[in-house]
């Protein structure tokens, strides 16, 4: 039987703010299965992006413990848990954080070059992937030439290039109208599935969470 993509026990995160101590976290206890795709609902404010940058292992200062793959990730080093974030992961946020100078190709080429991948290969992978989601006709396009929708395209290729077990994505269509947030996320949802990659996807829209395997709510700092 293999391990789950993410367990989480008794996950906590407490900020300090004018003197107070503010308790987002209270206790989050999560299991998500290789392959399963779980929304992550909550209104803003609701700790939905702190609890992603505690799975994606962004930051410290969480309480509890964190699982990626069967490795227990607060008990690694930085560079430990840098290597588990680039080998196991995948990140799609609201905003594209595509890089500027760079076309579509290149930015999905990057992160294969950091794990090793040959430049011909990465190449290959990319065009294939971007061809994919509709943009064969905009792969030497920079972020600027692209509209919204098409550099949200390629931050999910980005995303997804590199076959991660888990994709973690913050609002990943909050930014874009409705027909077009539609239409990304399908695609997003496809290539997920199709790769059999787990994902975990913070959103406070009811009509794009009721598309996922499982719904979580945040509240209160904890799952319900």
């Amino acid at each position: 039987m293999s391990n789950p993509v993410v367990k989480l026990t008794g996950l906590t995160r407490s900020f300090e703010q004018g003197g107070i101590k503010i308790d987002v976290l209270r206790g989050v206890d999560l299991v998500i299965e290789p392959g399963e795709i779980v929304a992550l609902l909550g209104p803003s404010g609701s700790g939905k992006s702190t609890m992603l940058q505690a799975v994606g292992l962004l930051e410290g200062g969480f309480g509890g413990s964190i699982e990626i793959g069967g490795t227990d990730a607060s008990s690694l080093p930085s560079d430990g848990r840098t290597e588990l974030r680039r080998n196991h992961l995948g990140f799609v946020y609201q905003f594209h954080h595509l890089l500027p100078d760079f076309n579509a190709v290149e930015n999905v080429v990057l992160p294969q070059l950091v794990v090793g991948k040959p430049r011909a290969q990465a190449e290959k992978r990319a065009e294939e992937l971007l061809n994919s989601l509709g943009l064969g006709h905009r792969l030497t396009h920079r972020p600027s030439q692209l509209s919204g929708g098409e550099q949200q395209r390629v931050a999910v290729a980005r995303a997804l290039v590199n076959r991660p077990e888990l994709v973690l994505a913050d609002e990943p269509t909050g930014n874009l109208d409705e027909a077009t947030a539609d239409k990304v996320f399908e695609e997003f949802l496809g290539l997920v599935r199709g790769l059999g990659s787990a994902a975990l996807v913070a959103t406070h829209n009811e009509r794009l969470a009721a598309r996922m395997d499982r719904v979580l709510r945040l509240h209160e700092g904890r799952l319900g």
